[in-house]
């Protein structure tokens, strides 16, 4: 099997290539990147990775991505259109406006998904020219959501993947004292809009006991009061912050660096550790890069995918009767059942009127997301705006709209 990694310059691409060196079902791995300096760092060091690990598999690299795309059974795609400035400034400029200044929701999130959309559909064709029949599209880029229903509604074979299901599992499987593999979430939501409303070990939802002994230890987890934990029953993704606790959250930004420089700052740390010829483990570093058990996430969802074994992912998919309060074709981060034929949604319940209500809501943001980022057009970007939960005002719809389209501008050359 020949997996594809777009984006393969990454500074997180060790990490996937870490998982795929354990247990990665693989006879080929390319790296495509258009940034040839980067790959020639990254590349060699990934190489040294897969010896460590006696893997018996290849790994090449290039900017090429046709010559890296041909024959590829599976896809995955983790790029960053535009790089760390970019994402500053989506962290940055709905700060001004007084918004949650984040690179996958409100402003900021519209603002990648406007770079990114265009660029990812491009590659996907790309590879439904070029790839093996069949080929699976996997989407790790953000905003996952809005980026996968891109896909979908192209016509491509693809499903989006998160790392914030399996660190919730790997975390409550520690506090239950359990094999991670023992947890079955019910993980249910779109995209950094996700709730945990159960957990199940050997048939048992284990959710009620978790809130009931560590309901503290949980809520600092997410950074979320306890008290929406105990309201809710469920665990929510530390994502909901930003809507449960805007105001905070603005406050708090304004006073701190951006992530976004945080990492910059990392990203060259790291890649001088890379270009080291000695090194072939991952270094410590690279756990502060963010993306948390992705490499495991990837790997085994790729496995289900190639080899059928149904086991249990959270992923983003098309609704189709899932949640009930949302139309079919919108796109869901849900627990499903995965193999050869793809994702299949696990029974859930229908959402409580809470969850339900922002649920809709973002939901609706989405489809006017994609609609903006394919098509383009200023009453296109204001619309998506006007219909998050972050924005929703016409004065600050109007004020995000043109900052939004000078910065994605400024850092591409054109404004769509």
């Amino acid at each position: 099997m020949k997996v594809a990694v777009v984006g393969g310059g990454s500074t997180y691409t060790p990490e996937l290539v870490d998982g795929f060196a354990r247990s990665g079902p693989f006879d080929e791995l390319v790296l495509i990147d258009p940034a040839a300096d980067r790959l020639a760092v990254i590349g060699p060091f990934a190489r040294r990775i897969l010896a460590r690990h006696g893997h018996p598999g290849r790994l090449n690299w290039t900017d090429d991505l046709d010559a890296g795309l041909t024959d590829a059974d599976m896809v995955v795609i983790q790029l960053r259109v535009g790089g760390q400035a970019a994402r500053i400034s989506d962290e940055t400029f709905p700060l001004d406006c007084g918004c949650v200044g984040q690179e996958t929701t409100g402003a900021g999130g519209l603002a990648k998904a406007m770079r990114t959309v265009p660029v990812v559909l491009d590659i996907a064709r790309r590879a439904r020219e070029l790839a093996a029949p069949g080929a699976w599209v996997v989407a790790f880029t953000n905003p996952v959501g809005i980026v996968t229903r891109a896909l979908l509604d192209d016509g491509h074979r693809a499903v989006g993947l998160c790392n914030v299901a399996i660190g919730l599992q790997r975390h409550v499987a520690g506090l239950l004292d359990v094999r991670a593999g023992e947890v079955v979430l019910d993980h249910v939501g779109l995209n950094h809009l996700s709730w945990e409303r159960a957990v199940t070990v050997g048939g048992t939802d284990r959710l009620p006991d978790l809130l009931a002994e560590h309901v503290g230890a949980l809520a600092e987890q997410v950074r979320l009061p306890s008290r929406i934990l105990e309201l809710t029953g469920t665990i929510p993704s530390y994502y909901l912050r930003y809507f449960y606790c805007h105001d905070e959250v603005v406050t708090e930004q304004r006073a701190t660096p951006s992530r976004g420089q945080r990492v910059a700052d990392i990203e060259r740390e790291l890649l001088a550790m890379y270009a080291d010829p000695l090194l072939d483990t991952k270094p410590a570093l690279l756990g502060e890069r963010g993306g948390a058990y992705y490499s495991e996430a990837a790997v085994g969802l790729i496995a289900s995918l190639a080899g059928d074994d149904q086991a249990v992912h959270a992923v983003n998919v098309r609704n189709d009767g899932t949640l009930p309060n949302l139309a079919d074709d919108a796109v869901v981060e849900v627990s499903c059942r995965v193999g050869a034929l793809g994702a299949t949604p696990l029974p859930t319940a229908p959402l409580g009127p809470d969850l339900a209500g922002l649920v809709g809501h973002v939901s609706g943001y989405e489809e006017l997301a994609v609609q903006a980022a394919v098509h383009g057009g200023r009453d296109r970007v204001f619309r998506a705006l006007l219909a998050h939960p972050l924005v929703g005002q016409f004065d600050l719809a109007e004020q995000l709209t043109d900052r939004l389209l000078a910065e994605n501008a400024a850092h591409l050359a054109w404004a769509r």
